[in-house]
């Protein structure tokens, strides 16, 4: 019997037991540990999905009238193998993640966003995006010993475009639309509705509606300059908070030399920041004539021949013997005609400049003009340019841009005895139509605008509620409410009815920074989508 009692207190077995008893919950725990792997796996490739399409979306989000049929597409090209996939899910559906339909949705702002509240249909509002991609299911293989049969997950994000607008030319205006005491920060300028017109915009102590200014983008005055004159701006970019809200600063004070940069796109250069070419735009047309010989041959003898001369100077560019200035507001007659025209102002601003407020009708003098540089009668003019003369009495097309344009798309043809921005020769004074300083200064013949090649008389102006923004010089941020393209009609001179502190432009039309690159108004607009959630 003494086996027997060796037997009862022999405890070399014992652990046997307890494994035996813990078995169940050790495979019920390797199980859950197996399964729920695959479940945190496939939840990371669902997320990476979903993060995925949120930012395929956010690249759309351009404020254009098809941005979010183009948003929701992008969003929902997930389902490329190459693109996206989950290998934990083991539902049957397949390799891909899709985005369903009606899960893709659009807020104006990144709070409505992350808390899906406001969801907007309207594509100009859409600035964020939030996806949701499908549900997908992992079957589980062990953990079914404790009475789970498989997990669902599904993902989804929110992101939005971040956007900085480069080589901004910095000029302001002051909301020529926004009312007297104005508080409300949204109130718009339609551009569509002034196109043609010319806008006088008057640099000033006070910031009323049509004042104009300059925005400080991170160099103070030095860089104001420099981006107005320099073929190739350098400078900070500005930060979009939306596609037609930009946070900038003013830089404020009476600047003459800020005039004169912008004097150097039409070929007078009484300065040229250091360090930058400044040329003249190809189409150098405008209302002074330069010194030269009877051949019409440009004198540079005088260290001042490519400035403006004023107080009886003689030298360099002056206003003509006989400059166009109207008394009344209607078009010359055809016994009147000007030795030498630029592109004029609209007659009530060319009568007074502040008669008819900052924006005219759009009226000018096109027969005048046409009449005065070219010698042609207005059938003469219409039928050499192609171009159509509006209706009625005070026509408002062709417009000088599209004058300007045709001239240089024509320059050097010869029509009816005249040659496109030839020269006009006076006596010992010539108008000239393409530049002479700028090649005399080695900045070049003259600026040609191309796809890649800035237009030097366009440029993208950002308009500002000056009064809802309580605009007091530099203690900004400021908020841009948008650009709009101008052209400038003429260099700012202190003549005969002009002061040397007036812009006179005409509106083109809104600046379209919603595109990626550079248009003719040296806008570029960089957009990088990111994640928010």
């Amino acid at each position: 019997m003494g086996w027997l009692r060796r037997f009862r207190s022999d405890e070399s077995g014992a652990s046997a037991a307890l494994y035996a008893l813990a078995l169940p919950a050790l495979v019920a725990a390797a199980g859950i540990g197996f399964d729920y792997a695959r479940v945190a796996g496939m939840d990371s490739e669902l997320q990476n999905a979903a993060d995925q399409s949120a930012l395929a979306g956010a690249t759309q989000l351009d404020q254009l009238s098809d941005s979010i049929t183009r948003a929701t597409a992008a969003a929902r090209n997930v389902s490329l193998p190459a693109i996206n996939q989950t290998l934990f899910s083991n539902d049957s559906e397949g390799l891909t993640v899709d985005v369903p339909d009606g899960q893709v949705y659009f807020y104006a702002t990144q709070a409505d966003a992350e808390a899906d509240t406001n969801r907007v249909t309207d594509a100009a509002l859409a600035r964020f995006i939030r996806v949701k991609v499908e549900t997908r299911r992992a079957n589980y293989a062990l953990t079914p010993v404790v009475g789970a049969f498989f997990g669902d997950i599904s993902a989804e994000a929110v992101a939005g475009i971040g956007s900085a607008v480069c080589r901004i030319p910095p000029l302001m205006i002051c909301n020529p639309d926004e009312p007297l005491n104005n508080t409300d920060e949204n109130v718009d300028f339609i551009a569509a509705n002034h196109v043609g017109q010319g806008l006088l915009v008057v640099q000033q102590g006070f910031w009323d509606p049509g004042a104009f200014g300059f925005l400080d983008l991170g160099a103070g005055a030095t860089g104001v300059e420099q981006a107005l004159a320099w073929v190739s701006p350098t400078g900070n970019c500005i930060p979009v908070n939306g596609p037609e809200v930009i946070d900038a600063e003013i830089e404020p004070g009476l600047k003459a030399s800020t005039q004169e940069a912008i004097n150097t796109r039409f070929d007078v250069y009484d300065s040229c920041p250091a360090g930058g070419t400044c040329p003249s735009s190809i189409n150098a047309i405008k209302d002074v004539t330069h010194i030269s010989d009877t051949a019409g041959v440009p004198d540079f003898s005088n260290g001042k021949a490519c400035t403006f001369g004023q107080n009886g100077e003689s030298n360099g560019w002056l206003e003509p013997t006989n400059p166009y200035l109207p008394t009344a507001d209607a078009a010359l007659p055809d016994t009147v005609t000007p030795s030498a025209m630029g592109h004029p102002r609209d007659v009530c601003h060319a009568i007074d400049p502040r008669s008819c407020g900052r924006f005219g009708d759009g009226f000018w003098d096109r027969d005048a003009y046409f009449r005065s540089r070219y010698g042609w009668t207005q059938q003469q003019w219409l039928d050499n340019t192609g171009l159509s003369l509006g209706a009625g009495a005070r026509p408002k097309t062709p417009t000088r841009y599209d004058v300007y344009k045709w001239e240089i798309a024509n320059r050097g043809s010869t029509f009816d005895g005249a040659t496109v921005l030839g020269n006009q020769v006076n006596g010992t004074r010539t108008n000239y139509g393409t530049p002479i300083c700028s090649p005399h200064k080695s900045y070049g013949s003259g600026s040609i605008p191309a796809d890649d090649v800035a237009d030097r008389r366009r440029m993208s102006v950002a308009v500002i509620n000056c009064h809802a923004e309580d605009v007091r010089g530099k203690s900004g941020p400021y908020r841009i409410r948008k650009f709009i393209d101008v052209f400038l009609v003429e260099p700012s001179l202190k003549r005969t009815r002009t002061a040397k502190t007036d812009i006179y432009m005409e509106i083109i039309g809104e600046s379209d920074a919603s595109a990626v690159g550079e248009t003719a108004g040296t806008v570029i607009r960089r957009d990088v989508p990111y994640l928010i959630k």
